[in-house]
């Protein structure tokens, strides 16, 4: 957890600037398409000094003041916000991240993992039904409504990330379907919501037909327990859905530990992935113009997020 409210301390904050705008990447972002928002899974890195930061900044001062810094860089318009997986936020804490940014800028933010976790483990490490999964009720209080509140006409998608668990706990493959299809029933309408799976079994068609009956979105993540983009964009199919979410989070030749330790501090391409750069930038480039694309990326996709986009970015400039 490394995203932290904003203005939390009594005490003046630090001043955190970002580096100034090279011409080639405010070049780049004119030719991106509109409807594109490009960001990473955070913003409190220290070692992006010199990518995104002007000077070398402590985690804990990037987390707090950090965001009105990250952005300013031109090909930044978007972020996740992955603390609200761990606990839900205020209204309060959201409206100070939406009051960072400039007004194009949309957060992706992950929903409370009660949403999405079948069962929960005791302090005794039993096994315990959870009564909030897939519970509209709960997720509207404690997840929609702060994030409505909060960010506004900069909330872009809320994504409903389900770690891998026991499908049978879930109600298996047809019962999660269903359940899923009541719980985005139940949920306010006119926000964009996308849920992110990573048991692969659960991408029935009755899955992108639930999806597609509650015009939400499948989250393509690129990360090892899940298929290639490529296929998962194929399986999709015309499921269609409010907005465009792609999740850029691990290589499929490491574990997220293993790629923690060999590539911070994260201000190098360590081990570049053109597949999944070539398969993102597809999906970028079938989105209708009409549709809000995200794209989201992690340190441990290639090593370094920011350095991550920049390539995207070129690779879509150069397709064109």
């Amino acid at each position: 957890m490394s995203q932290f409210s904003l203005f939390d301390e009594a005490d003046t904050p630090p001043i955190v600037r970002g580096v100034a705008p090279s011409p080639t990447h405010q070049a780049l972002a004119r030719k991106l398409p509109k409807n594109l928002y490009l960001g990473c899974s955070s913003w409190s890195f220290p070692g992006w000094e010199g990518l995104i930061y002007e000077g070398r900044e402590k985690k804990t001062d990037l987390a707090r003041h950090g965001l009105a810094a990250y952005a300013t860089h031109p090909l930044l318009t978007s972020v996740g916000i992955d603390r609200t997986y761990y606990s839900p936020l205020s209204a309060d804490e959201f409206t100070d991240y939406r009051e960072a940014v400039p007004e194009a800028f949309r957060f992706l933010v992950k929903a409370h993992q009660l949403c999405t976790m079948a069962t929960f483990k005791s302090p005794i490490g039993q096994s315990t039904e959870n009564p909030s999964f897939l519970d509209p009720s709960y997720a509207q209080d404690e997840v929609v409504g702060p994030y409505a509140e909060g960010l506004k006409q900069k909330a872009g998608v809320l994504v409903f990330q389900f770690p891998p668990q026991s499908v049978a706990t879930m109600g298996g493959r047809d019962g999660f379907a269903e359940k899923l299809h009541a719980f985005l029933g139940g949920l306010p309408s006119g926000f964009s919501y996308a849920t992110e799976i990573r048991n692969p079994e659960l991408m029935t068609s009755r899955y992108f037909q639930a999806l597609s009956d509650r015009n939400a979105s499948h989250c393509y993540n690129v990360h090892p327990t899940m298929p290639p983009l490529d296929e998962q964009r194929r399986l999709a199919e015309a499921s269609g859905g409010p907005a465009v979410a792609v999740r850029w989070m691990l290589r499929r030749d490491r574990g997220y530990e293993t790629a923690k330790e060999e590539f911070a501090p994260f201000n190098r391409l360590a081990a570049e992935d053109t597949s999944s750069r070539r398969q993102v930038a597809d999906a970028i480039q079938a989105s209708p113009e009409s549709q809000p694309m995200f794209v989201i990326v992690n340190n441990k996709a290639e090593g370094s997020a920011p350095l991550s986009i920049f390539r995207l970015a070129e690779y879509l400039a150069d397709s064109q």
